[in-house]
């Protein structure tokens, strides 16, 4: 990335669009570039460096980004008004930029939760899982009774406890006994069961619904014990007797869950899941290549980081098939964008549906330009495995996991999988947090910061202002991962985020 005018941004030499750092208003003269601006370019846009015939590919990153569906002159406002999605053919050259990692000799440390049987844990939570919509009601309210901002007694002597959340959901019922849908669903549930973020847990369910809790435990090899209990609404007499029961366990629990210390742990333990959302022309500039870097360093130093959402890497997946370990590895990866190909095709949609709306306000015109912004955020090193959605991650280094790109659904696969921490970019000021994996917000540009930075935990617009290279943006996003790890609150945990941005993948008809 080059910045021969301080009014844009030159990301390669062979591109023939530039980024607006700023609003430029007709008559601005882009020195370095030899071309004078035509007409309002908003900030985090594109401006055409010289003349693109119609039909002709926009470049960006060298990267073809769409096609020109009129002539665009040097200096004009390059978007949705003149360019437009084309498919065109990818040189997936598998394995080609793979490279042996490089793993330090040291390995950096965090202060993690060890549990009994050498899981690490990032957080200690008390988690209350529904088989089915109709016991979450029930759920919240065992919640409520140990919320800290309304009952502050009731944890008052667990000050190692981070809290009780209840997880609900809108599903298990009005599906297949058997199937995709339902397998689905209860391995999710079945990977939060099993996080070691939760010292504890029960699951709440109601007792006619199709997600049995028997057909859950069995799937999912759960078996009941001191810290986890299950139980339904028809079973044990109502709603109050329900809840009652519900907070009686919690209380039991709660005394174990608070025998923790924290003690220091390698890098090695820590898995984070990548999310970006609100993107903005700004995501593949700064916040998601800074994050990257800071993937490098946690893969360098033994970690694991899952990137995600593969209609948001839809165009661009020969960036990662150039990395993939094997050609099996890139076989997975390309039979997932397949899936979604046909999965789009039967339900009448299309892959260019994406980018939303505010996406496109803060400058991003096509899904291929969004999704080379959003790979940015999976570093360099090598793809070494491909996941479906929610399977649990055992292999180290960077590895991708099919989701749709909507954020909630996507991290909750990932939490599912056993990311212990999430970091998630925005150019737009997206609200999410995460339970009972903490999640750090990166902002991509400073005039977010400014305006939202109670939501906000670093603000990686420095890089667009030329404050701070990638690289050392990727350093201090590596160091606060690891104060994460160690028990340092996010701004999302200040805010109590979390319990309703639980939201398992919902796949198949409903009754």
């Amino acid at each position: 990335m080059s910045q021969t005018d301080t009014a844009v941004i030159r990301i390669h030499p062979a591109d023939n669009v530039v980024i607006a750092r700023r609003q430029l208003v007709s008559g601005t003269r882009l020195e370095g570039e030899g071309v004078t601006v035509v007409g309002l370019v908003p900030p985090g846009h594109k401006v055409a460096v010289r003349a693109i015939a119609a039909g002709e590919p926009v470049r960006r990153y060298n990267q073809i980004i769409g096609v020109a569906r009129q002539d665009i002159a040097p200096g004009q406002h390059v978007h949705t008004q003149n360019l437009e999605f084309s498919d065109f053919e990818r040189d997936y050259a598998v394995g080609q930029d793979a490279r042996p990692t490089d793993y330090v000799t040291a390995p950096a440390l965090f202060d993690g939760i060890v549990r009994a049987d050498g899981r690490v844990a990032t957080r200690n939570y008390i988690g209350i899982l529904t088989s089915v919509n109709c016991s979450a009601t029930v759920a919240r309210a065992i919640a409520d009774h140990f919320r800290r901002d309304i009952r502050p007694e009731a944890l008052a002597s667990c000050p190692n406890v981070d809290g009780v959340v209840a997880l609900t959901h809108g599903a298990g019922c009005a599906t297949g006994s058997d199937g995709e849908p339902l397998r689905v669903l209860r391995r999710t549930l079945g990977g939060y069961a099993r996080h070691p973020n939760f010292g504890g847990l029960m699951v709440v369910g109601l007792g006619c619904e199709t997600n049995q809790i028997g057909g859950l435990m069995e799937q999912e090899r759960l078996r009941e014990s001191g810290m986890l209990h299950t139980f339904n609404i028809q079973d044990t007499g109502g709603t109050r007797k329900t809840v009652a029961r519900g907070i009686e366990l919690v209380e039991r629990m709660l005394d174990q869950a608070n025998r923790v210390e924290r003690q220091a742990v390698p890098a090695s333990h820590l898995t984070v899941g990548l999310q970006c959302g609100g993107s903005d022309g700004y995501s593949g500039i700064s916040a998601n290549p800074a994050l990257g870097a800071a993937v490098d360093l946690l893969v360098r130093h033994g970690g694991t980081a899952i990137l995600s959402e593969t209609p948001e890497i839809y165009g661009g997946e020969h960036l990662l098939t150039r990395r993939a370990e094997t050609p099996a590895v890139a076989d997975k990866l390309l039979a997932r964008v397949r899936w979604w190909e046909d999965y789009c095709a039967r339900n009448d949609a299309e892959m260019d549906n994406n980018p939303s709306a505010g996406n496109k306000a803060g400058g991003l015109t096509t899904i291929l330009e969004k999704s080379l912004g959003a790979i940015a955020k999976s570093g360099t090193t090598n793809l070494t495995d491909v996941y479906e959605y929610a399977e649990p991650v055992h292999t180290r280094g960077l590895v991708f996991m099919d989701t749709p790109g909507y954020d909630p659904v996507s991290a909750t696969g990932q939490v599912a999988g056993g990311a212990n921490l999430i970091c998630f970019t925005t150019g737009r000021g997206s609200a999410y947090g995460c339970a009972p994996a903490p999640s750090l917000k990166l902002s991509t540009n400073t005039a977010l910061w400014q305006r939202q930075s109670d939501d906000i935990d670093i603000n990686c617009g420095e890089v667009v202002d030329g404050a701070q290279s990638v690289a050392q943006m990727g350093e201090r996003i590596f160091q606060l991962m690891l104060q994460t790890a160690s028990g340092r609150r996010t701004r999302s945990e200040g805010h109590g985020y979390g319990q309703n941005e639980f939201v398992p993948w919902q796949l198949g008809a409903v009754m």
